[in-house]
C-alpha cells in the first residue's frame, strides 16, 4: 500500500479528492488536510509516500510546500491554474491533474506514482514493506529516491529535524537524510536514551515541545567560568595573530578595572 496524504483549501474540491483515492485499491489515505501547516504536521509525524496537493493556497501554496521539505514523498500536483505546470515539473512532480479531473485522471496519475514507487523498491526484491525494516542489524530508509541500508553499529547519533531525521554514521561523511519522525524511528528500533553522560549534571529536551525526554541530576548547578577568565579569553583571541604562542605574564601585573570596561577595537 501506499500511504497518501490530500491537501487542498477548497472542502468541495478536498472532499472530491478524497473520494477518488479512496476507491484507488492501492492508496491508503493517511490524512487530508485543508492547509499547509496541518500537512507538515501530518508529515511530521507519519511515514507519507505520495503527496496530492494543490497549488493555489492561502499563507503557504503547494509549491512553496513542497520546496520547504528536505526529503519529499512522491508529488501529485491539483489545480486550476495551468501556468504552474512548468513550476511543478521543476520540483520533480509525478504528475500535474489540471481541475476539474475525473477519476480516471486521478487513476492514472496514481498509477505513474505506483510504478515510480515500486521502482524505488526493487533492490527489496518487490515485497518488502517500504520506509524502514531491520534486516540481520540492518536499517533501510528511503533517502533521495532511493533505499538506503544502515547497519544500526556503524549510527553514531541521529538528529531530529521536525518532519525527517538525519543519521549520521561513522561510515560516511555526510548524513543520510530520510522522512522518518524520531519517534517512529524510536519505535521501530527499539531505541533507549543513554544517559551515561560524562557530564555530572544533563538534560535532554525536544526542542519543538519542550518536552524533557531524560536528566542527570537536573537540579544541580554547573556555573559558567568567572567573566574575567572569558572576556580575557575574548581580548586574546582579538589581539593575538598566534594563539598557540605562550604568554608570560610578569609577576607584578595586575589588570585594574571591571571586566565589563574591557572593549574590542
Amino acid at each position: 500500500m501506499i500511504k497518501c496524504i490530500a491537501i487542498d483549501d477548497e472542502p468541495l474540491a478536498l472532499e472530491q479528492l478524497v473520494g477518488y483515492i479512496s476507491r484507488v485499491p492501492f492508496l491508503q489515505l493517511i490524512a487530508s488536510c485543508q492547509d499547509a501547516f496541518g500537512a507538515m504536521q501530518v508529515l511530521s509525524e507519519e511515514e507519507i509516500d505520495l503527496m496530492f496537493v494543490d497549488i493555489h493556497m492561502p499563507d503557504l501554496n503547494g509549491l512553496d510546500l513542497v520546496r520547504s521539505l528536505v526529503v519529499k514523498p512522491l508529488i501529485v500536483f491539483t489545480t486550476a491554474y495551468p501556468e504552474y505546470a512548468v513550476e511543478g515539473f521543476k520540483v520533480d512532480a509525478v504528475d500535474y491533474l489540471l481541475k476539474p479531473f475525473e477519476f480516471q485522471d486521478l487513476l492514472k496519475a496514481a498509477d505513474k506514482a505506483r510504478r515510480q514507487f515500486e521502482y524505488h523498491l526493487q533492490d527489496y526484491g518487490g515485497g518488502a514493506e517500504p520506509d524502514l525494516l531491520e534486516r540481520d542489524g540492518s536499517l533501510f530508509v528511503k533517502s533521495e529516491s532511493r533505499i538506503i541500508r544502515i547497519n544500526v553499529a556503524d549510527i553514531c547519533y541521529i538528529e531530529g529535524m521536525s518532519e525527517y531525521v538525519r543519521i549520521y554514521t561513522n561510515m560516511a561523511d555526510k548524513p543520510v537524510v530520510t522522512l522518518l519522525s524520531m519517534r517512529k524511528l524510536e519505535e521501530r528500533l527499539n531505541v533507549k536514551i543513554d544517559m551515561n553522560i560524562y557530564s555530572k549534571a544533563a538534560i535532554v529536551k525536544d526542542l519543538k515541545n519542550q518536552k524533557v525526554l531524560a536528566s542527570k541530576s537536573p537540579e544541580e548547578r554547573i556555573y559558567p567560568a568567572s567573566m574575567t577568565k572569558i572576556m580575557t579569553a575574548l581580548v586574546a583571541i582579538e589581539e593575538f595573530e598566534d594563539l598557540d604562542k605562550s604568554i608570560v605574564i610578569p609577576v607584578d601585573f595586575s589588570l585594574t578595572g571591571s571586566a565589563s570596561c574591557l572593549r574590542s577595537t
